[in-house]
């Protein structure tokens, strides 16, 4: 048992009080990264393809990362070190370009595939716990292991350029590659039609910029030290519709949005 060690501080005064053991999720390596995502295949529907066949041109314009789906496999040669497999799935939008009248807007699919090397321990112990059920018999929760576990944190992907290829001149062939076939549900229901593969059309290809952290952690028992519980200080604050010019009258007025800050990083010419 931890040893406490108490004083007369009351609560909040942040000075130590006792040792305490907390389970958490602890980071045994993570890594960042800058990728760069030349050239993807855009996979459409029927009728976003017919519009890229008679296209002029595509100008491109916002792309969202739809999904991630994450595979860690220890490496065999290499004790406590794991790799971890990354795919990508980005929805794009572009602007389709016909002639003289209006751009027509489609969207499309585009996959990516990143794979990071991070250091996560060894042990395969496994875990076994309950929820606790009143006036009942508690409830067995799923087995579960202390194996490393990988979380990525991503931001939406920039759209750096994108361009038509014809059948012919297509040299990136596998690049992004997706078979229309097997997309998870998920992902395929974010699309208002179904998409297609046709090598034989025009294909579009789109460049992507995209920023993320990847971590490995396990679920450890650390022994921490604590000044006191977290009790809230602040009341609760709820508006009333008899006195609204009271709750304006606390807010605090947005300087930014008169003044926008400048960024510190430049210098004035």
């Amino acid at each position: 048992m931890p040893t406490n060690r108490t004083n007369n501080s009351s609560s909040g005064s942040g000075e130590f009080r006792e040792a305490v053991c907390v389970n958490v999720d602890r980071i045994y390596d993570c890594c960042k990264d800058r990728d760069c995502m030349l050239d993807l295949r855009v996979y459409v529907s029927d009728e976003s393809q017919a519009l890229l066949d008679n296209a002029v041109s595509v100008k491109p314009g916002k792309a969202e990362l739809l999904w991630a789906y994450i595979d860690v496999e220890p490496l065999t040669y290499n004790n406590g070190f794991y790799t971890v497999d990354i795919t990508f799935f980005i929805r794009s939008s572009f602007d389709v370009f016909l002639g003289t009248g209006r751009p027509q807007r489609i969207e499309g699919l585009s996959s990516f595939n990143k794979k990071v090397i991070l250091y996560g321990s060894e042990g395969n112990a496994k875990i076994f716990s309950s929820e606790y059920a009143p006036q009942g018999p508690d409830n067995n929760l799923e087995v579960r292991s202390n194996r490393p576990r990988a979380t990525v944190e991503v931001l939406d992907p920039i759209v750096l350029s994108a361009k038509l290829v014809d059948p012919c001149e297509n040299c990136c062939c596998g690049c992004g590659a997706i078979d229309v076939n097997s997309i998870p549900r998920y992902i395929s229901s974010c699309f208002d039609s179904v998409l297609c593969d046709n090598d034989s059309a025009r294909q579009l290809f789109v460049t992507l910029g995209m920023f993320s952290i990847v971590r490995l952690m396990r679920e450890v028992q650390l022994l921490i030290p604590a000044c006191d519980f977290c009790i809230p200080e602040k009341e609760c604050c709820t508006p009333t519709e008899d006195d609204p010019c009271g709750l304006f009258s606390k807010m605090e007025f947005p300087l930014d949005q008169f003044f926008p800050p400048q960024h510190n990083g430049c210098e004035n010419n």
